[in-house]
């Protein structure tokens, strides 16, 4: 019989048990750091920009020169020459100068604004008509003002993104320091099961989960390590989750976590070391039979054979330790408020999650459309764009309910 607890508790338990061990540190070009974690802080070494340089196309100028401009009344300069690309400004300008320069130009010394090209008119001799006024530092970035030298860009724990790599390029950093991708060992049984290229035969299915679950792994930064299949055999169990619990930072073993016959996930995970199983059962729908275990410094997640069951126990566990394993910074998770465009009827006493599809209804708001079907349907994910739960305090929701939809 199972001992049902909510996810969070069962969180809570491992971690009374179990001290992350990051992996060993590795070094990236920036090509390839991005979704990666920090292993270490990143500091700026050079200014970003490393000059002033303008934003605008325009003439470099002092503000105060051009004060109170317009086009009944222009402000005069003497124009003394240009600032090229890629070059420092040929001269500094005095009172009643300016210098033409580009978008991205180095700003001469003297200079602490730009006024636009198109508020401006070349007049014969090399006379430049300026008819509106700027505020200093107007239409310029000062050097340094993006990224100072000496400023702590990025923390250890901080996962790269895309724009993040533009601004380590734009400091001169080549490659980062990250650390190294969590060994998950993806152990799937059944007789059933068969591999995706095979043609099932009577009674047979392909293997979903262990492709399903090698993907999540990797999305979550880690490295799966497929076991192959397994069949319902308690030798051939217990040498697969040996094997996995040598060679990964943390196994997970689908199927076999239930209480019948041949489920004989807790047995094997008990034989392998202390403390063995922790949670055996979740408050949760899909979910339920999910298990928690730790054989030495190992976690061991034995999740439910179906694959929604099995992603929607990945997503709420085994994400958080691969995350713990990586040290990596908790970033918010990606949610948009809908309204449910049907009602949902739930059990109560434990939360229950179902999928959902969004489209805009025809005032441009977001509808939560359910796609409904049974826990080894796994199209009832692939179709989905997000999951909604309903707590266990829930009976259901009306249509029309505001809800959270958590985007896959």
């Amino acid at each position: 019989m199972l001992n049902v607890i909510i996810p969070n508790q069962a969180w809570e338990k491992l971690l009374t048990h179990w001290r992350p061990k990051r992996p060993p540190t590795e070094t990236v070009t920036l090509v390839d750091a991005v979704g990666r974690v920090l292993a270490d802080d990143i500091t700026a070494v050079d200014d970003l920009p490393g000059f002033d340089r303008s934003t605008v196309d325009g003439y470099a100028v002092r503000a105060a020169d051009i004060f109170g401009a317009s086009e009944g009344l222009p402000a005069y300069l003497n124009l003394v020459g240009q600032t090229r690309m890629g070059e420092l400004a040929p001269r500094a300008i005095g009172p009643g100068e300016t210098l033409a320069v580009p978008t991205g130009g180095a700003l001469p010394p003297g200079a602490d604004a730009v006024v636009m090209l198109e508020y401006t008119e070349l007049l014969p001799g090399d006379l430049l008509g300026v008819s509106r006024p700027v505020a200093s530092a107007e239409n310029v970035v000062r050097r340094g003002e993006d990224i100072p030298a000496g400023t702590r860009l990025f923390a250890a724990g901080h996962t790269l993104r895309g724009p993040d790599i533009g601004a380590l390029a734009g400091i001169g950093v080549t490659t980062v320091p990250v650390v190294g991708r969590p060994r998950v060992a993806i152990i799937s049984t059944g007789d059933e099961v068969v591999a995706p290229q095979e043609r099932p035969g009577p009674g047979q299915v392909r293997d979903i989960n262990s492709y399903a679950l090698a993907a999540r792994v990797r999305e979550c930064g880690g490295e799966p390590l497929l076991t192959g299949l397994v069949p319902d055999d308690r030798r051939s169990l217990l040498e697969a989750a040996r094997r996995g619990l040598s060679e990964a930072d943390l196994v997970v073993l689908s199927g076999g976590s239930s209480v019948g016959e041949r489920d004989m996930a807790p047995e094997i995970i008990e034989s392998l070391g202390q403390p063995g199983v922790l949670v055996h059962g979740l408050a949760l729908k899909p979910g339920k039979p999910a298990i928690v275990g730790l054989v030495g410094e190992v976690p061991f997640f034995g999740l439910p054979g179906h694959p929604v069951s099995a992603l929607v126990v990945f997503d709420l566990l085994v994400t958080r330790a691969i995350n713990a394993l990586l040290g990596a910074t908790p970033r918010p998770t990606a949610t948009i408020r809908a309204r449910l465009s049907r009602s949902l009827s739930s059990g109560g006493g434990r939360d229950e999650y179902f999928r959902v599809r969004l489209e805009r209804d025809a005032a441009g708001h977001w509808l939560a459309i359910p796609v409904l079907g049974k826990s080894g349907i796994i199209t009832t994910l692939a179709w989905a764009d997000g999951v909604i739960c309903i707590p266990a305090s829930r009976e259901g929701l009306e249509t029309g309910s505001e809800v959270e939809v958590t985007l896959l």
